[in-house]
């Protein structure tokens, strides 16, 4: 089993140790840091998973964010959730270049100034994986258009509104998946090396103009996108045994399970003034995931 993302299950104590570990709940505002106290987000793809999670955060440390997403029930929900007084949100198809122009033009009308944006919708695409030659270009072009496209969009248009005031972080979310071939099918997998490609090639050129553009690469979570891929690729294993999957199998951590707040907790750190020198990066939130691979060599004489 699990051979469509070459991970070798690990044994029994390994799965016993993240069952009994427990995720967060509930979204409280409450904030000791205030990291991000007088600023404004943007946050794409925010009504769920990782962008959710990242508003949470950003509002309990300060910010003033713009939800921006297509499943309007959620992202209405989450903006009641977080306060009138912190978030709104506002319905944005990131493959609508004018929708991304407009969702920035509407936080610095609301707000006065944009100073992070955070491009992190996107999709998976298919889950077919068929032979190369058989590649469904049209899917491959769906994928593109929101996870690679969208975030080119959405750092442009960022980069318009930061680069006249000298200042800003744009956060694009990436993916293991850019870091290493054949975790996921070919189109998710070219469009998150695209992500990390276009944040090396333009940091150069936003440094000049004191805006930041970095990349995160999360590990799998069990966010609603990858619930969609394990019960598509694993129909016969039950949600609680995805959860081991994605806990314990791919997991390269003993004791600790990686959770959405973890990736919002990276996004704080590159929003804030913390990381005032840090541009051009991939930050990997992997667990060591992606740090090697054993060569496919016979095991040596005992």
């Amino acid at each position: 089993m699990f051979r469509a993302m070459q991970v070798v299950l690990r044994g029994e104590g390994r799965r016993a140790a993240a069952a009994g570990l427990t995720g967060h709940c509930g979204y409280s505002t409450a904030s000791s840091s205030q990291r991000l106290a007088g600023k404004v987000a943007v946050i794409t793809g925010a009504a769920s998973g990782i962008g959710k999670a990242t508003a949470a955060e950003f509002v309990r440390n300060g910010a003033k964010v713009v939800l921006a997403d297509v499943q309007d029930d959620l992202g209405r929900a989450l903006a009641a959730e977080l306060g009138a007084d912190s978030a709104s949100y506002t319905r944005c198809d990131v493959t609508d270049e004018a929708q991304v122009a407009a969702v920035v033009d509407l936080a610095v009308a609301r707000h006065g100034k944009l100073d992070i944006m955070l491009n992190n919708a996107g999709i998976v695409g298919s889950l077919a994986r068929p032979e190369l030659g058989a590649l469904d270009l049209a899917d491959f072009d769906a994928v593109m258009a929101i996870n690679t496209r969208g975030v080119m969009a959405g750092v442009k248009h960022a980069t318009r509104v930061m680069a006249p005031r000298r200042a800003g972080s744009i956060i694009c979310t990436a993916s293991i998946a850019g870091v290493l071939g054949q975790l996921t099918p070919h189109p998710y997998s070219v469009s998150k090396f695209a992500v990390v490609g276009l944040v090396r090639a333009v940091a150069g050129e936003l440094a000049r103009s004191g805006v930041r553009v970095n990349a995160i690469s999360p590990n799998y979570i069990l966010t609603p996108l990858v619930k969609r891929i394990l019960q598509e690729w694993y129909p016969e294993a039950s949600g609680e045994e995805h959860r081991r999957i994605v806990e314990s199998d791919i997991n390269e951590m003993e004791g600790v399970v990686l959770e959405v707040e973890d990736i919002a907790k990276a996004a704080l750190y590159l929003a804030s003034d913390d990381s005032k020198y840090v541009n051009g990066h991939n930050l990997v939130v992997d667990g060591g995931f992606t740090v090697g691979k054993a060569p496919n060599m016979p095991a040596p004489a005992q």
